[in-house]
Order: structure tokens, then C-alpha cells, then sequence
């Protein structure tokens, strides 16, 4: 590859500072997708890059060789080209992960030439950017998949498809582009050669909107759609449609049009820093593309290490800074990423990662283990620390470590011990991934005092300022800025909730406790208060209140998938999410554990509790931080430290575990304890401080508050709540049993704007149920929505029309996204206008438009669903079960199979669900051998087992399937909730199907759709 002296080189921003679009200069004709297409074409063409004209997989390969030895001089001859290629580029064994691990982390390939020696092969250069060669071509023809596929319009960077654009016209929904890349998964990626697995980046645009993510967001939104295929449920996923990203401005400013999202994003040296440095391939084999904000913040950090290092400022507050990205927006990833880059800076000797150990969990630790194997673990000893500062491996031998991953603890008892030290003098940056707490005072001063050329930099969601600073420790330390420097980038739960990076917040005020009348001395009645709080009388209202409503909150009639934790690769079905009870102290925690059993087993709800606290020196800290508590248990008192051992063996009799309060088995307790609220298999844990703070559980949807929480505290508990997961996850449920109102809005003023209120917290139930006025247009509530809907689309007479047929899709959507929020509200109950009887038909005209126009577009016919978007989610989650039909098959023979307006409630009711339309059959053919003396229950067990052999034993006649293969991988499949169309285990069932002569994947393709059919008829019945 090519190396220069360089004479004069400038750093130009990822992101761009500031972008005004120019809208005078724009055509106001209609433009038509091909137009649209074309355009953007030229656009990228004016702009640099190559315009390639090849439309077929041969020239795609002949392409792809010619620029691999452009970018590493020298020639391939025919043979080291075919092996290379069938070796390193198109292994027919690789798919999606492996390629993107080839282009992250293994982009240099080994080549074994003619004479045997081997040379490196560069994919990318990632050292020179520009050394890297962008090609735009568009309609590439894919014929060798399931369906001939045309693809937009992809960019190639050294011949590899890495950024693939799919476009819709004008006034068409985006998230249509979303689909389509579906389909081409499904249909013809995989292909040919696989080249396009190589696909790092997906954008996503109909003109209007553009938005982009990686690949490995859509391989597994794909993945669960298989399933919901198969499964029915599938379609709840954390790797959907709402994890897809606007570019934007340094300010935060998106940038959705086209035609400026091509000017920025696709700059040359924007595309290719984002390929090359601003993707993160994490442990769990996922890509993350780093959001404009974070990619802001890295540089601006980055130019701080090199601006103070020329300046010779380093050892001073002018050569650091801080970052206020709000809770929940990805500050851990950028903070790493940022570390990372900067170890790699000449000016820099070692660069220090610092956490704090109450922020640690499972997962964090899997990440930092990569770096280091007992880095970041929860102890305090400084053995692994010192080792690496000393450049020393594990057996002693010289190794240099340019970056160090360490806790808080680690370090203050490093420097604690070692006055003296060689690091000292080296040049160190040092990144508090958290800097709301312990980096002020004591800690942040022996840093100073010791390292001589240092760099400080910090991240918080919440930083202190001068309006929630306390008043004790130094003076010149008590806010954010006088301890780390100058505030670098700002990224606000304002703009992260206007974003759809995290969810705005839905709070209930339940007050249990009323001043009593003529009191007027608030202060006395607080210590009174205080005690009646705690009152057993309290506690138990307060439980039975959660219990009551816990169903509701968390939404335990909605069902999604959720990676397995014991199979690598596969998924597993839970129904709702989970929580967090937030107690005022451990007395207090203790009485709502204790309490929650008893009422949890008295009303036998089976719901899997557990509780965790420890030892905290402090009450609440200035600026309502909450207190640290560390994992010194013989530091309880005796009473709380028996009950936590009880609590633990409840716990250990739950998950088959040994856990205890121990030193170390306390601390794999948290571990385990974290990593089960995360894959929701706790559904409420009972705190007082621990998991409030740095904890991260996207299936956390509700945080009961029986606490006084304030500022930077309060925000941080409720930001558990709020991270997105799917479009039923609408916002974070915080049920407050104290008047915490008058804190909420002093936080939210405070960490988001004087303005903030209305865009952090959802809007009330009057609001939503009769409508508001927003930016001088009134958004109609729901009673407006229902009147329209009644009178527009009355039971009973057909929508006719293709305008028609749109036009009640888009109102019944609206109603869907209404009734999901209102639901949340206890007022809703009683107030829904529509019988569930309507609602089922409604379900019914909804679920046919659907289905209607899937058939229709699975035959290229044109579709008038290009602009529309089925809230398919909403309406699982409203939907009737087998249960609910069974409840009424036994009432139909309760009436000696004589009630005919039974069987027209079962009709309708089967009609209305998703899950129950493949069922129909079945449910029919049983409801026709009934008689008065069928036992429902038994009968209809029999009856399954009957009915799902036969059918099966069908389907291997029909399909000359091998037997035994067969009923394995079914159960296998009935046992795991999914049914996998790819890999060994399906081929292993197929009957000899000859490779040649065409039709081979065609049969394969009909045998997977009559297994799906199957599947989705018996599942969740068997």
C-alpha cells in the first residue's frame, strides 16, 4: 500500500459542527423512486466516488479482485485468486457474523501464493483511510436465491459491498425500506457467493427520512421474524425498527433529507472513519454503529489529548474535560471506544479505563475481560493493575499494555500504596466512564498529586453543577466542571428522548399517607411521617397495590424473544417485563421482601422475587446522589445480614444456585442476579440503592418508589426504566408511593431544559383519552379517534376502496398506539367506549387488510401497503388465547352443543387473533366431534396428540422426509419455541435432492414452508 510524507494534514470531523440544509434550491416537482435513485446516484458521483456500471455477480467478483490489488500492489495470478477467494472472501462455511469479524477485526486475509510463500492482504485499510477505493453502483441483479432480487443502490469499498441503501419514494413509510431489506435476507443475500454478508451498514430512506444501522441489527430483527413466522410472537425484538439511527450535527441537530444525509454521512471521510473506527463488534458477536453524539464526543476528546499535548498543558484541567451524554444513551460504549482510540495516539504511553465497581455487571465485565481477564472485577486487590502499569503479562515476561481497564477502588488503593511509582512521569489519560461521585475529593486529588502528565476526562449523565453542588469537601471540587474541565459535548435526555434513543417516562402518584388536618409544622410531622411509612399496615396496602396492578404495568399480556443463556445463537419466549422496588431503607426493604412472599403465595401469583442491598456508610449525598454500598457484608448488622442469608437461600431454591453473603459468593450473587433481570427471569427485585445506578436491563419497564429520591439520584432511578426494546416498550413506568412530584420536574429542569417537562413525561390520561394541542395543531385523543372510526368504518358493512382501505389501516394503527398507552392508566378500565366483542371484529377487518396485501406482495403484484405500517405488535398483545377458547368450547357443551351464539363468539374470536387464525381448523374439527359428554380439558389434550401425529406422519409421506430425523427436529423445536430453517439440523431431515438440474432450492423452500405451516398450527398448543 501506498505511504506518503506527509507535508500538511488536517482532521476533519466525523461529524459535521453545524448543518443548515438549503431548501431554495430544491425541485418541487414530484419525483418517483427511480428519480430519487438516480439522483442520489449522481450525488455520491459528484462527491468521489466511482461510478460502477456492473449489474451480475460476475462482474461484482472480477471488480472485487481488481481493486484488492489496487489497494495492496501487486497481482494475483488465476490460481492464488480462486483460492483467496474460496478461502478468505466467500468461505462457503462463513456468514454474516464471520464476515463482519473479517472486516472489524481480521481485515488482513493471508494469501498462499504458487511458490508457497504467503503475503498479507489488506480488505481495508484502516491506518490511511483514503487509501481505501468507493465505488456506487445500483440494480445489481441477484438471480441465484430464492427470487431474483434487484438491490438499490450499495456502496463498495475495495471492491466489498459494505453499506447497502435501499430507497422508497417520496411520502412511502420508511420503515417499507426496513422490510424490503427483509426480504432480500430472506431471498438472496446469502446467495451465489455471500458477497453481501459483507454488509456492515444499512441506511434507509424515502427522500424525506434516512436513517442507518449495522447489519448484525438487522440479522437478528430477521432471525426473530423467522420465528415469528413460525411462532406467531416473534416480531417483539430489541433488534427491530426502533434501533435505527438519524444522523445529525455536532448540536444534535438531525439531519433526515436525502440530499443532506448524503452530504454528510456519506462524505468520503465520514463513511469511511465510521467503517474503520467508529463501529464496535462486541463479545456477543453484535455491531454496534456508533451514533453521531458519540462519535462527537470521541472527537472532541481526541483533539483535547492532541491540542493540550502540543500546547505542553498535559498534568492540568486544560488538557481534559467531561461529556454529559444522558443515562441511558450508550456513554459506557463511547467511553470505551474513546479509550481505546486514544491508547493508539503517540502522545499518549497508557491510557487508564476507570469504573466504578457498583456499576459492574455481568456483561460490562465479559467486555472488559476481553482487554484483560480480572481487570474489572469487584475486588479490590492491585495485582492484575500493577502487573500491566509494569508491563508485565501473567508469567512475568515483558509486555506493553497501552490501555488498562481498572475499577475506582483498584486505583485509589494503587496509589494509596505505592508513593512512588515509574507511571507517574508517563503520559496517562484517564477516563472515569461514571464522574458523579467518588472522582471528587480525596480520589480526584491523589490522581493530581501523583501523575505528573495526565490527561482527565469524564462521562455522566447527570453532572453536578452549581445549583445541585453540596457544600461540603474542597471548594475548588464540588462541581463537575471545576473537576474535570471544560464541558466537551452535551447530549441531553431532551434530545435522546426527541431522538427515540430512550424512552420518555409514564409516573403515577399513589398517595398512602394524608397529612392530617391543622398540621401545620411540615417538619414535625416528618419524623411522624417517617414512622408511619414503615407501618406494617402501610407496607402490606402498598404490596397489595403492586400485586394488583403489576400484571398491567409490566404487561404480562404481550410476548417477545430474548437471546438464550444456555444456547449460543438461539432464542427464547418470555411474556412481559420485569421490575424494581425501590425502599427507603433496608428495614424497610426488609418488611416489603418478607411481605411480597407472603402475598405472592397467599394469591399464589408465582411471581420470582428476590432483594439485594449491603452495607451504606452514608445517607442520600449532596445533590441527591445515592450513597455507595460496597460488598463488605461482615460490615451489616447481624439482624439484616440473617435476613439477606434467608433471602439468598429463597433465592438459591428458585435457580438451583449456592449463593451466600460470603465475600466473593455475595459478589457472583449480584452477577447472576443482574444477568437474570436482564433476560427477565426475576420479575421484582427489592432494592434500597444497588441496581439504581449504571444497571441496564432493556426488559425493565417499571420502578415502584416507596423512597425520597431527588436530582441527579432520581433521574438515574428512573432512567432504568427507560430503554427501548420493541414498539410495545412505549416508555418507563414509575409508580411513586410518595409525592415525588415537585423532585421530578426540578431534575428534569435541571438535566434536560427549563422546557423539558413535556417531552420527558408522557402526556396525562385526559390528554390522551380526549386529545391536545401540539405546536398549534390538535392531535386527536382517543374518544375522537373512536367517534371517527364508528362513524367512518360502521360493523357489519365492507370498506371498499383502496383509499378507503388505507385510510382505516393508518385510523386503526393510531387507535392500537392510544389504547397501548391508555392501558398503563388505571382510569382507562371501563372507559374503553368499544365492547370487546367490536373490538374482536375490528381485530378481524385489521388481521384480513393484513394478510390480504402480505399475499399480495408475495405475488409482485403492486401493493398498496408501500405507505403503511401494520401495528401487527399492539394487536398480539390485546389478543384472545387458546385458553380464553377452551373457556368457551365448555360453555358450548355445557349447552348440550345447542348454543349457537357461542360458536359465533369463538368464530369471532379466532378471527380477531394472529396467534389463533392457524389454529381455526383444529379448533373447528374438535368443536364438531363434541359431545355432551366431552371432558374438554382431557379430550382436547388427546385430541392434539392425535391430530399433530398425523399430521406430521402426513407431512413425511407427502415430503419423503427421514422419519425419525423428522420427529426429533420437531420436538427439538416444540421444545425450544423455534423453528430453524438454516443449518445442519434441517438438511439432515430432507430427502436426497439432487444439485443439479435446477429445484433444488425451490424444494427446499416448499419443504421449510409446509414445516412452518405445521410449527405455527401446533405451537403453543403442545
Amino acid at each position: 500500500m501506498s505511504t506518503y510524507q506527509i507535508v500538511a494534514s488536517t482532521t476533519d470531523a466525523t461529524v459535521v459542527a453545524e448543518y443548515a440544509a438549503d431548501y431554495s434550491t430544491r425541485p418541487e416537482s414530484y419525483q418517483s423512486e427511480a428519480e430519487l435513485e438516480a439522483e442520489f446516484v449522481r450525488q455520491l458521483s459528484a462527491q468521489g466516488y466511482e461510478l460502477f456500471t456492473g449489474r451480475d455477480e460476475a462482474a461484482l467478483r472480477a471488480n472485487l479482485r481488481r481493486q484488492l490489488e489496487a489497494l495492496n500492489e501487486m497481482t494475483f495470478s488465476e490460481d492464488e485468486w480462486g483460492r483467496f477467494f474460496r478461502e478468505c472472501v466467500a468461505n462457503p462455511g462463513e456468514g454474516i457474523v464471520e464476515k463482519t469479524r473479517k472486516i472489524q477485526v481480521d481485515h488482513v486475509q493471508l494469501l498462499r501464493r504458487d511458490d508457497g510463500s504467503t503475503k498479507n492482504i489488506y480488505l481495508l485499510d484502516k491506518k490511511n483511510i483514503h487509501n481505501n477505493r468507493l465505488q456506487v453502483a445500483h440494480q445489481i441483479t441477484q438471480r441465484e436465491g430464492a427470487y431474483e432480487n434487484r438491490y438499490d443502490v450499495t456502496v463498495l469499498v475495495n471492491g466489498l459491498p459494505l453499506v447497502h441503501v435501499e430507497l422508497k419514494r417520496r411520502g412511502v413509510a420508511v420503515r417499507e425500506a426496513f422490510n424490503q431489506i427483509q426480504r432480500y435476507q430472506r431471498d438472496s443475500f446469502w446467495a451465489a457467493s455471500g458477497l453481501f454478508e459483507y454488509v456492515q451498514i444499512f441506511v434507509i430512506s424515502n427522500g424525506t427520512h434516512t436513517k442507518y444501522y449495522s447489519n448484525t441489527t438487522r440479522e437478528a430483527h430477521l432471525r426473530r421474524q423467522g420465528q415469528g413466522a413460525a411462532g406467531g410472537r416473534g416480531k417483539h425484538s430489541s433488534h427491530s425498527f426502533e434501533f435505527t439511527s438519524f444522523w445529525a450535527d455536532a448540536h444534535n441537530r438531525i439531519i433526515p433529507d436525502l440530499v443532506d444525509f448524503s452530504k454528510t454521512f456519506f462524505a468520503r471521510h465520514t463513511l469511511l472513519n465510521i467503517l474503520t473506527r467508529y463501529c464496535v463488534w462486541t463479545s456477543e458477536n453484535d455491531l454496534l454503529v456508533m451514533r453521531p453524539y458519540q462519535i462527537a464526543a470521541t472527537e472532541r476528546i481526541l483533539s483535547r489529548i492532541a491540542v493540550s499535548a502540543q500546547y505542553k498543558r498535559t498534568g492540568s484541567i486544560e488538557a481534559g474535560g467531561y461529556i454529559w451524554h444522558t443515562t441511558g444513551s450508550g456513554k459506557t460504549l463511547t467511553s470505551f471506544k474513546t479509550a481505546q482510540l486514544a491508547a493508539a495516539l503517540p502522545t499518549v504511553d497508557k491510557v487508564l479505563f476507570v469504573v466504578d465497581r457498583k456499576d459492574l455487571d455481568y456483561q460490562t465485565m465479559k467486555e472488559y475481560d476481553r482487554f484483560e481477564k480480572g481487570a474489572a472485577d469487584g475486588n479490590t486487590s492491585t495485582r492484575v493493575l500493577q502487573r500491566q502499569l509494569e508491563d508485565r503479562d501473567e508469567k512475568g515476561n515483558p509486555h506493553e499494555y497501552r490501555i488498562l481497564v481498572t475499577t475506582l477502588q483498584k486505583l485509589e488503593r494503587f496509589i494509596r500504596s505505592n508513593r512512588q511509582h515509574p507511571i507517574y512521569k508517563k503520559r496517562v489519560v484517564l477516563i472515569f466512564d461514571e464522574c458523579h461521585r467518588s472522582q471528587f475529593g480525596d480520589m480526584h486529588q491523589a490522581v493530581t498529586r501523583h501523575f505528573k502528565q495526565y490527561h482527565i476526562f469524564g462521562f455522566t449523565g447527570t453532572p453536578i453543577f452549581a445549583a445541585n453542588a453540596g457544600s461540603g469537601g474542597s471548594p475548588l471540587l464540588r462541581t463537575t466542571e471545576q473537576a474535570f474541565g471544560e464541558k466537551l459535548h452535551t447530549y441531553t435526555i431532551v434530545d435522546a428522548i426527541s431522538d427515540q434513543n430512550v424512552l420518555p417516562f409514564r409516573i403515577d402518584y399513589v398517595n398512602t399517607l394524608h397529612m392530617p388536618e391543622g398540621v401545620a409544622d411540615k417538619k414535625v410531622y416528618g419524623i411522624d411521617r417517617e414512622k408511619a411509612l414503615a407501618d406494617p399496615r402501610r407496607v402490606s396496602e402498598v404490596v397489595r397495590y403492586v400485586l394488583e396492578h403489576f400484571d398491567q404495568k409490566t404487561q404480562r399480556n404481550t410476548a417477545y424473544t430474548l437471546p438464550s443463556r444456555t444456547r449460543q445463537g438461539e432464542e427464547r419466549r418470555v411474556v412481559g417485563f420485569n421490575s424494581i422496588f425501590a425502599a427507603a431503607s433496608i428495614p424497610l426493604a426488609m418488611r416489603y421482601y418478607a411481605e411480597f412472599r407472603r402475598q405472592n403465595a397467599e394469591q399464589q401469583r408465582g411471581l420470582k422475587i428476590a432483594t439485594i442491598f449491603s452495607f451504606s456508610p452514608n445517607e442520600e449525598e449532596a445533590g441527591g446522589l445515592l450513597p455507595d454500598e460496597d460488598f463488605e457484608m461482615e460490615r451489616l448488622d447481624a439482624p439484616a445480614r440473617d435476613f439477606l442469608e434467608a433471602a439468598l437461600r429463597d433465592y438459591n431454591a428458585a435457580f438451583s444456585t449456592n449463593y451466600d453473603t460470603s465475600a466473593d459468593k455475595f459478589q457472583n450473587y449480584y452477577k447472576d442476579l443482574s444477568l437474570r433481570m436482564k433476560n427477565r427471569e426475576v420479575d421484582l427485585l427489592i432494592v434500597v440503592n444497588m441496581f439504581l445506578t449504571g444497571f441496564d436491563a432493556t426488559t425493565l419497564n417499571t420502578l415502584w418508589v416507596d423512597k425520597n429520591l431527588r436530582q441527579h439520584g432520581l433521574l438515574q432511578a428512573f432512567s432504568r426504566t427507560n430503554r427501548i426494546l420493541n414498539s410495545v416498550k412505549t416508555f418507563g413506568n414509575i409508580v411513586c408511593f410518595r409525592d415525588l412530584k415537585e423532585e421530578t420536574d426540578e431534575a428534569i429542569a435541571l438535566f434536560g431544559n427549563k422546557d423539558a417537562g413535556g417531552v420527558v413525561l408522557l402526556r396525562t390520561y385526559e390528554e390522551y383519552y380526549h386529545g391536545y394541542e401540539e405546536e398549534g395543531q390538535h392531535q386527536p385523543g382517543y374518544v375522537e379517534r373512536i367517534a371517527e372510526l364508528t362513524a367512518a368504518y360502521p360493523l357489519g358493512q365492507p370498506i371498499t376502496g383502496e383509499e378507503a382501505q388505507k385510510d382505516f389501516i393508518r385510523l386503526y394503527g393510531a387507535i392500537l398506539r392510544l389504547r397501548n398507552i391508555l392501558s398503563a392508566f388505571d382510569d382507562f378500565t371501563g372507559q374503553e367506549i368499544l365492547s370487546e366483542r367490536d373490538f374482536q371484529d375490528y381485530h378481524s377487518r385489521y388481521i384480513d387488510l393484513y394478510q390480504e396485501l402480505r399475499r399480495g406482495s408475495e405475488a409482485d403484484k403492486e401493493s398498496i401497503n408501500d405507505d403503511l405500517v401494520f401495528e401487527l405488535e399492539l394487536i398480539r398483545q390485546v389478543e384472545v388465547n387458546i385458553d380464553y377458547i377452551l373457556m368457551l368450547v365448555a360453555q358450548y357443551g355445557q349447552s348440550n352443543c345447542q348454543d349457537a351464539s357461542i360458536l359465533t363468539t369463538i368464530d369471532k374470536a379466532v378471527q380477531s387473533s394472529l396467534e389463533l387464525r392457524s389454529k381455526k381448523e383444529l379448533i373447528q374439527r374438535f368443536i364438531d366431534q363434541m359431545n355432551a359428554a366431552t371432558q374438554v380439558d382431557e379430550d382436547w389434550r388427546q385430541f392434539l396428540q392425535e391430530r399433530r401425529a398425523a399430521d406430521l406422519e402426513a407431512l413425511i409421506q407427502d415430503e419423503k422426509l427421514k422419519p425419525e430425523e423428522t420427529r426429533r427436529f420437531m420436538e427439538n423445536a416444540f421444545r425450544d419455541g423455534v423453528l430453524k430453517t438454516t443449518g445442519t439440523a434441517l438438511d439432515q431431515i430432507l430427502p436426497p435432492i439432487s444439485r443439479f438440474g435446477g429445484g433444488r432450492a425451490e424444494k427446499k423452500q416448499g419443504i421449510i414452508e409446509k414445516l412452518l405451516r405445521y410449527f405455527e398450527k401446533y405451537w403453543g398448543l403442545v
